[in-house]
């Protein structure tokens, strides 16, 4: 018997919903498409999945792209209060590492071509945090992908304060 919210559980339901999200591709939107249907943790990933995605899209920046549904399942093991509070960022290396990323912990992106940025979406402690992927585009501006729960595209930012405001970063991991 497959207990509901576990990662056996989560992993044979993201496996047998039919519609997955395009392999290979970047995942914007978290709250959109098939990726909203995927669980991880106790939710659904429209819900707690940016971490998830944010390394799903650095594997296939690194075109060394997985399923969405083995990236979730490995990184179980890193999920907050049964995922409801989505994943340890500080724990991103490890699924990094374990999916053979190469890459960096960085105090700050300033001279990343590639990074995910964990921060505060409001005031610290008392708002949620997300993830984001980002690259940098030669027009000197930062791509960032699954921007928000409803983006289903990559909005470029002229710089990284519009991206997280004016706060510092929790973590950050430049991709090398």
């Amino acid at each position: 018997m497959l207990i509901k919210g576990s990662s056996e559980y989560n992993f044979k339901y993201n496996s047998e919903i039919t519609e997955q999200p395009p392999f290979g591709q970047m995942i914007n939107g978290q709250g959109e498409g098939a990726v909203s249907k995927l669980r991880y943790g106790v939710c659904f990933m429209s819900f707690n999945g940016c971490e998830v995605i944010a390394v799903h899209n650095a594997l296939v920046y690194l075109k060394k792209p997985q399923k969405i549904k083995d990236v979730a399942y490995y990184m179980e093991r890193f999920r907050v209060l049964m995922g409801f509070f989505g994943c340890n960022a500080f724990s991103l290396g490890k699924a990094l590492n374990y999916f053979d990323a190469s890459f960096e912990k960085v105090k700050s992106p300033d001279d990343a071509k590639a990074f995910i940025i964990t921060f505060w979406t409001k005031i610290p402690f008392l708002s949620s945090i997300h993830t984001v992927f980002c690259t940098r585009e030669n027009s000197g501006g930062i791509r960032v992908y699954n921007r928000y729960n409803s983006c289903t595209y990559a909005p470029v930012c002229q710089t990284l304060e519009e991206i997280i405001g004016t706060r510092r970063p929790i973590a950050v991991y430049k991709i090398v």
